[in-house]
């Protein structure tokens, strides 16, 4: 058996790792809460840009999908991962999602989050792009991978999905083919607003384009803001585990501890008892 100062000495590092899952589980739980607020705001916002691009334009030939005209030939997969671990095996299902699907002949790799990023180097999977994961917390400037897609035939972006603070799934949206499907199950559904009845400026075409490149920014916000409150509470899952996991070995140790005090205790009793009893016998002889 361990003797008593040791088990006392490991038993206070544990207590330090549940203090800590403690404040992890505590910073994520709050960080849920605010996020989950700005992906409902970020959906209505595009709800309403929505509305008001179908009703310029219902051509489905002169849509986003033109761009594909201007593409290069190949595919993008668009991993969103965390920037750092503790967030649970999310990302490490995430990789197993994407590389499902994956051939490097056909099919580039872009790649938001450092975790990612490093997961993927592991493997020894090359990928063409690499973006830190824009803060949640402030305006979430998409552009730069916005720019790095434009290109490319079909758009695949893979990102953690928020169902609950207990569970966590992986989502894929086809960025190009969503956007298609939506436009034809709008179309004529709104009121079309005509160059006939309004006045653009500079130009119907150039609103529209812009537009479009908004819609294409809030699509990829929308994506980091779920996968930013999927790994929020998935790190919230795993601390919860930890705490729990480190309370339970405490008490373990607490009780191996009183165990141990027990033993050196009957053991000094021992020693003492044996001591009296050589003294008797040493004074009976003399």
């Amino acid at each position: 058996m361990r003797r008593a100062n040791e088990i006392k000495k490991d038993t206070e590092e544990i207590e330090t790792v549940e203090d800590l899952t403690s404040v992890f589980e505590s910073l994520a739980s709050t960080q849920v809460a605010k996020i989950k607020n700005k992906v409902q705001m970020s959906q209505d916002f595009f709800n309403l840009l929505w509305g008001k691009y179908i009703s310029l334009r219902v051509d489905s030939d002169s849509q986003i999908t033109r761009r594909q005209k201007e593409d290069n030939g190949r595919d993008v997969y668009v991993m969103i991962s965390a920037e750092a671990g503790l967030s649970g095996d999310i990302d490490l299902r995430l990789i197993e999602t994407v590389l499902r699907g994956y051939d490097p002949k056909t099919t580039d790799i872009i790649v938001l989050g450092t975790h990612g990023a490093q997961q993927l180097k592991q493997r020894g999977i090359h990928y063409v792009g690499y973006y830190k994961v824009p803060m949640t917390d402030t305006y979430v400037d998409v552009s730069p991978i916005v720019e790095a897609i434009r290109h490319y035939r079909h758009v695949k972006i893979y990102f953690e999905e928020y169902v609950s603070l207990g569970a966590q799934d992986i989502k894929t949206i086809d960025l190009i083919q969503q956007i298609q499907t939506m436009t034809k199950d709008a179309e004529g559904s709104s009121e079309v607003i005509s160059d006939q009845e309004t006045i653009f400026e500079p130009s119907l075409d150039e609103i529209a384009d812009i537009m479009e490149d908004a819609m294409m920014s809030l699509a990829f916000s929308q994506a980091i803001l779920e996968s930013g409150l999927a790994q929020d509470a998935s790190r919230f899952s795993a601390m919860s585990v930890a705490k729990k996991r480190a309370m339970e070995l405490v008490s373990l140790y607490k009780l191996e501890y009183h165990r141990s005090k027990r033993a050196d205790n009957d053991r000094r009793m021992r020693e003492v008892m044996i001591s009296i009893k050589r003294k008797e016998r040493a004074r009976a002889n003399a």
